[in-house]
C-alpha cells in the first residue's frame, strides 16, 4: 500500500512538472502544486483513455506517464480559463 503511495506521489510530481513547462507555468508552481496537478491529471487522464477505449495509467511506466501528463494539461489549461473568466 504505501508503495502504492509512494508511485503515484512520484508519477504525479513528474507528469505535473511535465505539463507545468509544456503550459509555460513552471515557474509559478511549486513541488507540492506539481504533485496535486500532476495526480488529478492522472485520474483525468484515465478517464478520457477509458472513454476512447484504451487504458488508463497502470503503474510507474512511460503510458502512465503520457496519460498523466495529458491529463494534468488539460487541467492546467482548464484551470487558465477560469482564471481568465
Amino acid at each position: 500500500m504505501l508503495i502504492n503511495i509512494l508511485v503515484w506521489i512520484v508519477l504525479g510530481a513528474v507528469a505535473g512538472w511535465l505539463a507545468s513547462i509544456i503550459m509555460g507555468r513552471n515557474a509559478q508552481m511549486g513541488a507540492m502544486a506539481n504533485i496535486i496537478v500532476g495526480i488529478v491529471g492522472a485520474l483525468i487522464g484515465g478517464f478520457i483513455m477509458n472513454l476512447l477505449g484504451q487504458q488508463g495509467a497502470t503503474g510507474l511506466n512511460l503510458w502512465s506517464l503520457i496519460v498523466a501528463v495529458l491529463g494534468a494539461v488539460i487541467l492546467l489549461f482548464v484551470l487558465g480559463l477560469i482564471r481568465r473568466a
